[in-house]
């Protein structure tokens, strides 16, 4: 579960109550944090990855912030993570790993080798 602080978030966006239902469809939760005009979205990766799907289909300039926001969040896969992914997908190259994950070029490396070894 991550928890990502999102000040002035109504000023920031155009038609926030869109966004907002959308926030809400996917699951997540968006809070105010009192009176202030900070805001906190609790969710998973996934319902994170559901908003940022959606918001990008929508193409909303100003919703382009929260989407930045919720991209720092995105976790780094471990070393299992990399290993299932290349035995579920023995085709795949060096470079398709790095993107797909966001891995460094030393760790799909090193997976390779883990999977070769085995």
């Amino acid at each position: 579960m991550f928890d990502i602080q999102l000040n002035s978030f109504v000023r920031r966006i155009e038609q926030a109550n869109e966004f907002k239902a959308l926030i809400k469809f996917s699951g997540a939760q968006l809070t105010r944090k009192g009176r202030s005009r900070n805001w906190r979205l609790r969710g998973t990766w996934s319902q994170f990855e559901f908003i940022i799907y959606h918001a990008q289909v929508r193409e909303e300039p100003s919703w382009q912030w929260v989407i930045e926001q919720l991209n720092n969040f995105k976790p780094k896969p471990n070393m299992e993570d990399l290993v299932t992914i290349i035995k579920l997908n023995p085709t795949i190259t060096l470079q398709q790993l790095v993107t797909k994950t966001d891995c460094t070029v030393a760790e799909a490396r090193k997976a390779f080798d883990i999977v070769a070894w085995d």
